[in-house]
């Protein structure tokens, strides 16, 4: 699929509007609030024109994917992001949908960075200048283009500034680095390789793997010393036990630690 990044349209909050009612009619009142996030969020900044949408929700669990599907949505699960729940619209793509329960610390990270766009022109200029230059770069491939942008992307949250506490799925060069030089195994084919942000700093690795269908093992838990300034561990235990809960396994025992 070609890769177009083209100028802002003014269209595009309208196109939110109409697309925002459709999804809190298929969430129904699970669905809190939803925002408008993502480039075409930002006017004057050259993007895809493909809306990017963020419901909130009192229940991830309870998310109503029948009722997104009965509205033209392809349900992508989590999609590499944990307790996230992902879909997508159009051929060729015309909507990409993020939902996230209440209090998830993603739901900050994408306002701050679509707020500081909207009120910043040197730093969306370049931004408008890296997606487009990267467009070029990589026209047929999205995942690289993606990729390519999280430099850019570190870059401001480290500007814009946050002490959140974040868990991801290891996706991206920086963090398959961190994984390597923090844990020396490779991970299975079953595992699920997790890096865990204070803010836009790496603070621990982890690996959980499945051994069947309903149990899973703690593989590594690997704490940055180097930025040890919270209780990493803790959190990290807390939150993938709920994340192997969420998967229908119980995380029955430690290996590595």
């Amino acid at each position: 699929m070609l890769i177009e990044v083209v100028p802002y349209d003014p269209k595009w909050p309208q196109l939110f509007a109409s697309e925002a009612l459709l999804i809190q009619q298929a969430l129904g009142p699970n669905c809190i609030s939803i925002h408008h996030i993502g480039s075409t969020a930002v006017p004057g900044l050259a993007a895809k024109p493909v809306i990017d949408i963020m419901p909130v929700v009192s229940s991830i669990e309870e998310v109503n994917e029948a009722g997104m599907i009965a509205v033209g949505y392809e349900a992508k699960g989590e999609f590499g992001m944990p307790f996230r729940r992902y879909f997508q619209k159009g051929n060729p793509r015309t909507h990409h949908v993020h939902i996230f329960e209440q209090d998830n610390p993603e739901i900050e990270r994408h306002l701050k960075f679509r707020n500081w766009m909207r009120t910043h022109e040197e730093d969306r200029n370049a931004y408008a200048k890296i997606k487009s230059d990267l467009a070029h770069q990589h026209p047929n491939d999205r995942e690289a283009y993606c990729l390519a942008k999280e430099p850019f992307v570190s870059a401001m949250e480290a500007k814009i500034g946050s002490d959140a506490l974040r868990l991801v799925g290891a996706c991206t060069e920086r963090e398959w680095k961190a994984m390597h030089r923090l844990q020396q195994e490779p991970p299975s084919n079953n595992a699920h390789p997790f890096i865990l942000y204070d803010g836009v700093e790496i603070a621990a690795v982890a690996i959980i793997e499945f051994l069947n269908e309903t149990e899973a093992t703690m593989k590594s838990l690997v704490i940055n010393e180097s930025i040890n300034k919270k209780d990493y561990k803790s959190y990290l235990l807390k939150t993938l036990d709920k994340w192997t809960r969420h998967h229908n396994r119980t995380l029955c025992s430690f290996d590595a630690l």
